[in-house]
């Protein structure tokens, strides 16, 4: 008998406190209509001072495994994708899963930037097609405004924080039908924070511990990966671009969703699109689409869904799911 890991619920989070594009132009020279038209995003919310990562993250595993119907002695297998954690160690991961009362199984945190919940998706499938995990929790969560200059108005227009979850399960059905990750750690320097435990960068310009990007590189690698990305999940499948029902995009920037769409031949209204209401939650951002669109009635049970994503490192994938 096959054996998939299958989405049986979701969940997401957003902290309370919104920063709308207005609010930025009082402290950074910009606009609500420059943003919107570059960026697509209108707002974005950010932690509280007392608000840690592994809080979002709990709320957003909680509603998840309510939505799926499980308790913590449901739960083998708990991977938490971030780049901002809590800690330098423990794990945000093991951090969870204290919150939660679990005890006993594997614990551990993903680090692929803005890829990192469809990395952890790739990873849990393998451990429930292995037979090493029956129910997983995968939770992407992020306080990006950690590491954002907030003076700085190239990046500090596009970073929100949030989280999003997913719980897998093993299943006779389809559930995950393949996963494609990869990366290149050539281009490191376009899109990374310099600063690190191991590594005193030395003089820089800007703040070592905040996000630098080259944004024009950034974007036109992104659109390039990402169309190359769906040519091999559908070649690896065997279908064609009118099989997929619905496009899950990192929500970065809405001019590389378009582009991604265009990719597929896909109409904006089968693109889940929340950039507009939380902007670029990096490793949240999939997940953060993935509940909206499933608590609002848009994706439906036996559909077909393209995630994926691209982030710092460089890192890109895609995960095809039977949802």
């Amino acid at each position: 008998m096959n054996c998939f890991a299958r989405i049986t619920g979701t969940g997401s989070y957003l902290p309370a406190k919104a920063v709308t594009n207005h609010d930025l132009e009082n402290t950074v020279d910009t606009s609500d209509q420059w943003i919107r038209e570059r960026t697509g995003i209108a707002v974005r919310h950010i932690a509280s001072d007392d608000e840690t990562t592994c809080d979002l993250a709990e709320q957003a595993a909680r509603r998840a495994m309510e939505a799926a119907g499980k308790t913590a002695a449901d739960i083998d297998l708990i991977i938490v994708a971030t780049t901002t954690p809590d800690k330098i160690f423990p794990s945000t991961a093991c951090l969870l899963q204290a919150r939660l009362d679990v005890h006993g199984c594997a614990a551990f945190d993903i680090q692929a930037v803005c890829t990192g919940f469809v990395y952890a998706l790739g990873v849990a499938d393998k451990f429930i097609r292995g037979g090493g995990a029956k129910c997983a929790l995968v939770v992407g969560a992020e306080t990006l405004s950690r590491i954002v200059d907030w003076t700085y108005r190239t990046t500090c227009v596009l970073f929100g924080d949030g989280a999003g979850a997913a719980i897998l399960e093993a299943s006779d059905e389809p559930g995950i039908l393949s996963s494609h990750l990869h990366a290149d750690g050539e281009y490191e320097k376009l899109l990374h924070v310099p600063g690190g435990v191991s590594r005193k960068p030395g003089p820089l310009e800007g703040d070592p511990g905040f996000i630098q990007m080259k944004g024009n590189e950034v974007f036109r690698m992104a659109v390039n990966t990402l169309g190359r990305i769906v040519d091999e999940t559908l070649e690896a499948n065997g279908l064609e671009k009118s099989d997929i029902d619905w496009l899950v995009p990192h929500q970065a920037n809405i001019r590389i969703i378009s582009a991604t769409a265009k990719k597929l031949a896909m109409p904006m209204e089968r693109v889940v699109v929340t950039v507009d209401q939380h902007g670029n939650t990096s490793a949240a951002s999939v997940p953060l689409a993935l509940d909206t669109a499933v608590r609002d009635g848009r994706i439906q049970r036996g559909e077909t869904l393209l995630l994926e994503a691209f982030g710092g490192g460089f890192t890109w994938g895609s995960v095809l799911l039977k949802f």
